[in-house]
């Protein structure tokens, strides 16, 4: 019998300084990139990606090479233009403003919990941050961690993602920002001992398999959406 599959969608929202701009208003970044002044990223896009991309992927091809064994760009899979417009800062806060969100570090012991309306975390609590810290603003996103496969497509803005296969554990600090561990580790790595890495785009989906270990780390305000298998 084939094993259950659970769907956990999961939307997250972060905002980091100097955001691209791919078009005025809500017409290419929804209204999420800051509108004050620009400053220095916290972080650029790898030298090179080394995940591969594919716009022409078949399912059988998907099975045979990728879905057991490594992660995937996948592009042009569909058109979510209804769905980007819905995730605009202004429809969203129109629609959920009032909702209750919880908030929790990114880490390994997220312990403490905040509860708070949606129009004040977006209002009040998405900001440039130092990126010594956890939480939102430059430079945010999620520590090493693996769970089940999983899909998460970029919606809005800029996402850079490093992965490993499961038996190879990254070096790093659960208590540590990826920021950090980008800063101080990454730099004295070995090119073999490298992660996989790659910056998603607006559109594009990746893929990663069963148990994988993945860090993130957000280089504009982005919107995005993952779907976990397992």
């Amino acid at each position: 019998m084939a094993p259950r599959v659970r769907l956990l969608l999961l939307f997250v929202i972060w905002t980091l300084a100097d955001p691209v701009r791919l078009g005025s208003d809500s017409e290419g970044d929804g209204g999420w990139q800051q509108r004050g002044p620009r400053e220095p990223a916290a972080v650029a896009e790898e030298e090179r990606c080394t995940v591969e991309r594919r716009a022409d992927l078949s399912y059988a091809e998907f099975v045979q090479y990728y879905a057991f064994s490594r992660p995937v760009i996948l592009q042009g899979l569909t058109d979510n233009s209804r769905f980007r417009a819905l995730c605009s800062r202004e429809r969203l806060l129109a629609s959920f403003g009032n909702n209750v969100v919880r908030l929790s570090t990114a880490n390994t012991y997220s312990y403490q919990k905040v509860d708070l309306p949606f129009q004040e975390y977006v209002e009040q609590l998405l900001h440039p941050q130092d990126p010594t810290s956890l939480g939102n603003g430059a430079g945010s996103g999620v520590p090493f961690h693996w769970h089940g496969p999983g899909f998460s497509e970029v919606i809005y803005g800029r996402k850079r993602w490093f992965l490993y296969p499961h038996e190879k554990t990254p070096e790093f600090h659960p208590n540590e920002t990826t920021l950090s561990w980008l800063q101080n580790i990454y730099p004295a790595l070995t090119p073999s001992a490298r992660p996989l890495e790659c910056t998603i785009h607006t559109g594009e989906v990746l893929y990663f398999p069963d148990r994988w270990w993945h860090a993130t780390l957000n280089l504009d305000t982005s919107v995005f959406i993952s779907t976990f298998l397992s």
